[in-house]
């Protein structure tokens, strides 16, 4: 019989094993703080858009549901494109400049959009918010595929998913008191400081990958483990477009991200219409959403490590699941019981953001060829993120009473994550390439050699 020591960290397992050393937990919370601190500029705006959409003569803008569907769906359509692009420059430049130049821009264009009153204005300003956004998660996928091993990598991205739950919940509770007491601008100008200082905060704590000597030991990167030198941009896009698993992976993210944007975007505005509250009430009934993604942030990456093997399909399906059948609930609780509502919008938050930071980082790195995790996230992101600009536009169409309201834009919302569901089927039985683990193990006894 093992010590109580193995019994805790599993057969043969030191503590190290499980939890890696202190400069790879470091990275890790690092990283939470880095990419976490990006939404407070790109979820921001749903605190904005009930005075937006106030008329002129109320300090609004007078926008329409289809001109604010317009401007959220042009961040989702920059920040995808900008995702299969910063996939592939994240395989070749310092992740700490990307993201410098990620958080610093972004900060900038958050103050540059509330300055604006035209419609052309505002859509070009928030597409290039999108864009400076999408310079957020793939550098911090190669960091932390520089760092963390597989078998511990389901349980670190799941951290880091928790820590852009938390600033979603953040920015609820800042951005709509600010639209409170600042007017609707007041939801930009106020993150755009907080995401300034967490840059700073960035350039200097984060360690982009382990020293030499301690490679082999801390880090789980293909390249820094065997040798390898990176691709040429055409090798490693042949190598991520022609990966079956990887399409699967982001249609289902597409799916899954116009729901998740109904609620995220579209939700406090929802509130305000069917519970007639201010948008500082209904933003601190969103916060709980938050609350609920972080525990199911940190838990489906460790549930698809304890209990399946580190294969991610499983439990992205069930709460996909999940999340049709709460969402389908959801359109009514939302007009009846406050208390109804917040408790769903828990257990939604839980099953959006479970799947979802499966989907965005583990699963990809895991199913990547060659070690282009950076490569294979940007493309899924790219695709889940086209998924959600459509789901951006039909929610702005079909909200409107004329084409239905808010009932039957939230069944849509039901059913996108069903076929989610039904899309990531395939990879039930899907974990990490077999090929990546014997070309490690080759490399690792030549080493000994």
């Amino acid at each position: 019989m093992g010590s109580s020591e193995q019994r805790a960290n599993g057969p043969g397992l030191t503590p190290a094993d499980s939890y890696g050393s202190s400069g790879e937990q470091q990275v890790i919370w690092v990283v939470w703080l880095t990419y976490g601190a990006f939404y407070f500029c790109r979820t921001n705006l749903s605190a904005a858009l009930p005075g937006m959409t106030a008329g002129v003569e109320e300090g609004g803008l007078g926008l329409t549901g289809d001109h604010v569907g317009t401007i959220l769906a042009s961040l989702k359509i920059a920040y995808g494109i900008g995702q299969l692009v910063n996939g592939q420059l994240s395989e070749r430049l310092s992740p700490r400049l990307l993201l410098a130049i990620g958080m610093f821009c972004s900060a900038a264009l958050n103050l540059l959009f509330g300055f604006g009153t035209a419609l052309y204005f505002l859509l070009f300003v928030w597409a290039c918010n999108g864009y400076c956004q999408s310079l957020g998660w793939t550098p911090c996928v190669r960091v932390l595929a520089n760092w963390v091993p597989v078998k511990r990598r389901g349980r670190a991205i799941g951290i880091v998913g928790t820590g852009y739950q938390v600033t979603l919940g953040l920015t609820y509770i800042v951005a709509g008191v600010s639209a409170e007491l600042l007017g609707w601008r007041g939801a930009l100008y106020v993150p755009a400081g907080l995401l300034a200082a967490a840059a700073v905060s960035m350039l200097f704590f984060l360690k982009e990958s382990p020293d030499h000597a301690a490679a082999h030991k801390s880090a789980d990167g293909y390249r820094m483990r065997t040798g390898a030198k990176p691709g040429s941009l055409m090798e490693n896009l042949f190598l991520t477009i022609f990966n079956p698993a990887l399409w699967l992976l982001a249609i289902s993210l597409a799916l899954l991200n116009a729901c998740r944007y109904g609620f995220v975007d579209w939700g406090i505005t929802h509130l305000t219409e069917v519970q007639a509250t201010g948008v500082g009430k209904a933003a601190l009934k969103y916060v709980v959403l938050g609350v609920g993604a972080v525990a199911g942030s940190f838990v489906a990456g460790w549930a698809s490590d304890r209990f399946f093997g580190s294969r991610r399909a499983p439990v992205i399906c069930i709460l996909l699941v999940l999340l049709g059948v709460l969402t389908l609930v959801y359109e009514s609780a939302a007009r009846m019981s406050v208390i109804g509502t917040v408790f769903l919008l828990l257990l939604i938050g839980f099953c959006i953001f479970g799947p979802q930071v499966l989907l965005v980082g583990t699963a990809p790195a895991d199913l990547a060829r060659r070690g282009t995790s950076a490569a294979a996230a940007g493309f899924v992101n790219f695709v889940g993120y086209m998924g959600a600009a459509v789901g951006d536009k039909v929610t702005g169409y079909y909200k409107m009473p004329e084409h239905g309201g808010w009932q039957v834009a939230i069944y849509i919302w039901a059913g996108w994550a069903f076929v989610a569901a039904i899309t990531a089927a395939p990879l039930w039985n899907k974990t990490f390439k077999p090929a990546h683990q014997a070309s490690e193990k080759k490399a690792e006894q030549s080493r000994d050699c």
